[in-house]
């Protein structure tokens, strides 16, 4: 499939693996959108909707930065008007937006509990619900989430079960959205990395540069969602996909050239 003016909205798309989405499609001349909450830049974080969508513009695409918190339904509808009312549709949901807390039970605030919930599970099912009127009228249309494959051992839930909980509720979903949507040629998949990949998250939450520089670039994800999303959304839906498998079935197994720092070991990411 040709992205050429289809049009894609990607939650969380101002920096890392939504940015770098992003400006993958917009340079195959997508139509970007970035909904996201950044409006002024964070030092830390770096990067706002409006430099995002700029960057977009560059590589190629047309772009539109909105402001949108996903936790609040008038938002991401208004998300969803201004992108018909810009582009005339919609024909990719990338759900990258998402929070996260590894802490233990004891360790898990109320607040950071109700967060994650309330963005990777609430959050990435309305935004979803709002899409899907005009994902139905797409020829090709796909629902992307970045969530992980769902493996119950329980060596996966011990040290973060509440974030666990949101990430594969987040999965669930789209197993439940590729059947529930099959007649309507709507796909459903997932993706995840299979090492850690250099994020703000990574940098300022988990591991700092010494973790950053065992990860990957996310370009891996960026180039595993191209392949992903060109398929016919008849034949590839219900897939929760690792981004090294994807690029596999393309025949690309040198992957070398995502890795932060050349040669490196690298870190097997959290769920892998």
């Amino acid at each position: 499939m040709s992205f050429k003016n289809k049009t894609v909205i990607i939650t969380g798309g101002t920096r890392g693996i939504g940015k770098a989405m992003g400006l993958k499609l917009a340079a195959e001349g997508a139509n970007i959108v970035i909904a996201a909450k950044s409006v002024e830049e964070n030092p830390k974080l770096g990067g706002t909707i409006f430099s995002a969508a700029a960057e977009m513009e560059a590589a190629g695409g047309k772009a539109l930065a909105v402001q949108c918190d996903i936790r609040y339904e008038e938002q991401i509808q208004n998300v969803v008007d201004k992108t018909v009312e810009s582009f005339g549709g919609i024909d990719i949901l990338i759900n990258n937006a998402s929070a996260i807390s590894l802490t233990t039970t004891e360790q898990t605030e109320v607040k950071r509990f109700d967060l994650m919930h309330s963005i990777n599970v609430r959050g990435t099912f309305f935004m979803t619900k709002a899409c899907i009127p005009h994902l139905k009228k797409s020829t090709n249309a796909h629902i992307l989430t970045l969530s992980p494959p769902v493996n119950m051992a329980p060596k996966w839930f011990d040290k973060h079960v509440a974030y666990t909980l949101t990430k594969y509720n987040m999965s669930m979903m789209t197993i439940g959205w590729a059947k529930e949507f099959e007649k309507e040629n709507i796909a459903a998949n997932a993706l995840w990395p299979r090492t850690t990949i250099d994020t703000a998250a990574v940098r300022n939450l988990l591991g700092g540069a010494m973790l950053a520089n065992m990860s990957r670039t996310p370009e891996i994800l960026a180039d595993a969602a191209y392949y992903i999303l060109r398929k016919p959304a008849a034949t590839c839906t219900g897939n929760l996909f690792l981004d090294e498998t994807v690029l596999a079935q393309e025949g690309i197994t040198d992957l070398s050239k995502y890795s932060v720092v050349p040669g490196a070991q690298l870190y097997t990411d959290l769920f892998v």
